[in-house]
């Protein structure tokens, strides 16, 4: 009767294991064939400048409003981003930022699109995709700092990609 109990426990720690396992769900990630894939002469060349910026602000705290080394927030760090390694110009809100280029299918996902989460019900955040499932981005935690998209946080927040035109109409 002993030993029933013993495994009556143990199966509930199962179930509840599987339960949990089974409730994180994540975006349609690219096969590893695909992450693993060389980027082109123009991606390397972008993710180059964009890491250059990051390089710069790595490490820096995140501050809501912030906008400088001493503490910046997510949107602030892309349009940064973009200015400093793009030469482009992008609103300072997430949700103006929103707004901006097209809605891309992850799959589609460039290295410089934006990345956007929503992380509670009327909150979001921005950063920029890397390639690889990386991506840059101002982490209310951690500051400035380059995560994963197949991070189980990220990828239950994940919402859309947006590019960006880099052509002149735009700016």
């Amino acid at each position: 009767m002993k030993q029933l109990k013993i495994c009556a426990a143990h199966f509930k720690v199962i179930i509840i294991c599987l339960v949990i396992t089974g409730c994180s769900t994540s975006p349609k990630f690219e096969s590893s064939a695909q992450l693993n894939q060389p980027l082109s002469a123009h991606e390397a060349i972008t993710k180059n400048s964009l890491l250059d910026v990051y390089k710069v602000w790595k490490g820096t705290p995140y501050r809501l409003g912030g906008n400088a080394l001493n503490g910046i927030d997510c949107s602030a760090f892309v349009q940064t981003t973009y200015s400093k390694a793009l030469g482009l110009q992008l609103p300072r809100t997430t949700l103006a930022q929103t707004k901006l280029g097209q809605e891309i299918e992850y799959g589609q996902a460039n290295v410089g699109d934006l990345v956007f989460f929503k992380t509670a019900p009327k909150v979001r955040h921005v950063g920029v995709y890397l390639g690889n499932q990386l991506f840059m981005h101002a982490s209310t935690s951690k500051g400035v700092i380059i995560s994963r998209l197949d991070n189980p946080y990220w990828a239950s927040k994940y919402w859309h990609f947006r590019r960006v035109s880099y052509s002149p109409e735009v700016n």
